[in-house]
């Protein structure tokens, strides 16, 4: 029987699942992504943790029929490559990730882009299975957005799903990406956690950056996020509130353009706040709606913290050699 392996490559961690030829999980593992190192660290790491997964799941070194990769950045499944991808240490330039996973872990590689990935995942086994058309928007490090017509994934000329660069203020702050007004200027987690720190720096309250030290952590996670909340931290909720509001925009808009049937959000932030926060999405979403009187279905991602990397596996079973 086939097994599969799946790597959902992070901002901030790295999730590993090994499937069986359903998709179930046998085995995974989390590692927390490199602060520092470039490409290499990283490749390292992931190929650790898929070696976790595989061992929790009885296969041996070399065992894997094919392992998939979503990934940020420009990914290049021909090449072997990923490009600029930003949210990880110093991977500026092209690296050939393929072919160094394929040395260490003996299978064939397939690579894609993370948030191409998770989509497909909750589009074929998730929470989007019942519908056709779907806008994936996946709220972490950044916020990024696939995008899925008529049963099948809709990249354009390789960029298409970009909704956290669709502009909710023309004269609004400095995104990440260096323009001006992006929805993740507001709502991607790295953004947010800039604004924290200029927010202390004016002399503003907050226990984010004490919850932060307080788990030992370099960045503020979701989870410190969540924690945040707990505590009624005013800062915090301001900053969500004002991401939650520009997300709203941003998936109105794109609903405005594509009339697709579901959105899901997912992510790192998406899935801690949960259903409360996909609520809080719906209601700053309603206003900006032309066809108000029949809203798509905006739905929490089912397939959890494993989405992403079960979402690889799709990839890999699509990569694996024909049995013989």
């Amino acid at each position: 029987m086939a097994r599969y392996g799946g790597i959902d490559l992070g901002g901030t961690k790295i999730q590993a699942v090994v499937v069986d030829e359903q998709h179930e999980v046998l085995g995974d593992s989390r590692v927390p992504t490199p602060t520092e190192g470039g490409p290499a660290d990283v490749t390292l790491a992931m190929v650790g943790a898929v070696r976790d997964a595989a061992e929790q799941a009885g296969v041996a070194p070399g065992g894997l029929d094919a392992v998939g990769v979503g990934s940020p950045g420009a990914v290049d499944d021909e090449a072997g490559t990923v490009t600029s991808a930003r949210n990880l240490p110093d991977w500026e330039g092209s690296y050939p990730l393929a072919e160094k996973l394929e040395a260490a872990l003996a299978a064939p590689i397939a690579l894609s882009n993370d948030v191409n990935v998770a989509t497909m995942a909750e589009f074929e086994l998730g929470a989007a299975k019942p519908f056709r058309s779907l806008l994936g928007v996946f709220w972490g490090t950044g916020v990024g957005g696939g995008i899925v017509f008529d049963g099948a994934l809709w990249e354009g000329r390789g960029a298409a799903g970009e909704i956290g660069h669709m502009v909710v203020k023309s004269d609004g702050r400095r995104c990440p990406c260096g323009r001006i007004g992006c929805m993740e200027a507001y709502a991607g987690r790295g953004a947010m956690e800039t604004r924290a720190r200029e927010k202390v720096d004016d002399g503003e309250k907050t226990v984010l950056f004490k919850i932060m030290e307080e788990r030992g952590r370099a960045r503020l996670s979701s989870g410190i996020w969540s924690r945040a909340l707990d505590r009624h931290d005013k800062l915090a909720k301001h900053l969500l509130d004002q991401a939650v509001e520009a997300i709203g925009v941003a998936v109105a808009s794109s609903v405005n353009l594509l009339d697709v049937e579901a959105v899901i959000i997912g992510g790192g932030l998406g899935l801690r706040l949960g259903e409360p926060y996909v609520e809080k999405i719906r209601e700053a979403t309603m206003p900006h709606l032309f066809t108000d009187y029949r809203p798509p279905a905006i739905l929490l991602a089912s397939l959890g913290d494993l989405g992403g990397a079960i979402g690889a596996t799709l990839l890999a079973a699509d990569k694996a050699p024909a049995p013989a």
